[in-house]
């Protein structure tokens, strides 16, 4: 392969016979060796993504007891403001800050008996400021929903199986996650993690960037990818419940965010197709099973079937200050094992 990611045309799905067959070979490839692909063709219009990136620059320009106003650290469904530096991945501060969203539920405290990962459902907070944010981050999922689910169907399809093998999985109160990102160039440590390796927890992520690059993806053999913007795709990634769906032959990849140089900003707002939390996912049937080389071992990071147990995993690693306010019997639990 080369050190481009693969440009899928979505449209090519509704072609002919022969456009339908070559899409699939070409998506079918993609999935399966690197993981990271170009997606056009999705009907997303331009007018649509200049809105959402409006709204994006706009919450990041409010002043900062606006943003601070609605802290995740008021929330303990993680929805919410993030400041710089106060997530983490691989254990180490990733310098940005971002807004996290998700569907609009009512909260969910885990009865005695549930599963800790039920805290994940619940309300969003919004800036007063900024009531325009709402209306548009709630349309941006929906629409991107529509995408990503056909996608995963042909991408399904495209492997040899059952299109709507895990329609049932995304069929009632799916875990759907946006977030508005601003990378506020380096760290004045001169670190360059704008954010660190790692892997995504669900089934898709659909990423939308402005012009400025820093995305690098891990290639064959430890090689790396640098993934300039192409405008008007989205960059499609794979998570870890397809790798665990497909028993590692389809993988999710590792990837990181360069922060940009000196004071320069960089905007993204990365959405994740996941399914309900206690959504159990069944190895799909597709007559190259017998190829797949089993799922990622990795001690630090063992992945479920079950997809509310990878969510909150990470979720509280990500965020140790929600997770020491609000969690501390789910933090007991997880280093109990």
């Amino acid at each position: 392969m080369n050190d481009k990611l693969p440009v899928i045309d979505l449209s090519a799905a509704s072609g002919t016979p022969d456009e339908r067959a070559r899409f699939h070979e070409a998506l079918h490839a993609a999935a399966r060796d690197v993981g990271f692909l170009h997606l056009t063709g999705h009907g997303i219009t331009d007018a649509e993504t200049a809105e959402l990136m409006r709204v994006t620059r706009e919450f990041f320009a409010l002043p900062e007891a606006d943003r601070l106003a609605i802290s995740n650290l008021n929330s303990p469904h993680f929805r919410g403001y993030t400041r710089i530096g106060d997530e983490r991945t691989g254990g180490s501060p990733d310098w940005r800050d971002q807004l996290d969203i998700g569907a609009e539920r009512a909260p969910h405290a885990p009865a005695p008996g549930e599963p800790g990962y039920w805290w994940l459902d619940g309300p969003n907070q919004w800036p007063a400021a900024l009531p325009a944010l709402r209306t548009t981050a709630l349309r941006w999922i929906d629409r991107l929903s529509a995408v990503a689910g056909r996608l995963l169907h042909e991408l399904l399809t495209a492997i040899g199986a059952p299109a709507g093998f895990y329609d049932d999985a995304f069929a009632d109160r799916p875990h759907l996650h946006l977030k508005l990102v601003r990378y506020p160039g380096s760290a004045p440590d001169g670190a360059g993690q704008g954010v660190g390796w790692h892997k995504d927890y669900g089934f898709l992520t659909l990423l939308l960037t402005d012009e400025v690059g820093g995305l690098q993806v891990e290639g064959p053999g430890g090689s790396l990818i640098d993934v300039p913007p192409l405008p008007g795709a989205f960059v499609i990634n794979l998570g870890e419940l397809l790798e665990v769906a497909t028993n590692g032959y389809l993988k999710a990849t590792n990837h990181r965010v360069v922060s940009p140089p000196g004071t320069r900003e960089r905007y993204s707002v990365p959405f994740f197709y996941n399914p309900r939390l206690d959504a159990r996912i069944e190895p799909v049937p597709f007559p190259y099973a017998d190829r797949a080389p089993g799922v990622t071992q990795d001690a630090a990071n063992p992945l479920f079937a079950e997809y509310g147990r990878n969510e909150i995993k990470g979720w509280l690693r990500a965020h140790p200050a929600v997770a020491e306010r609000h969690h501390r019997d789910l933090l007991a639990a997880a280093a109990a094992g």
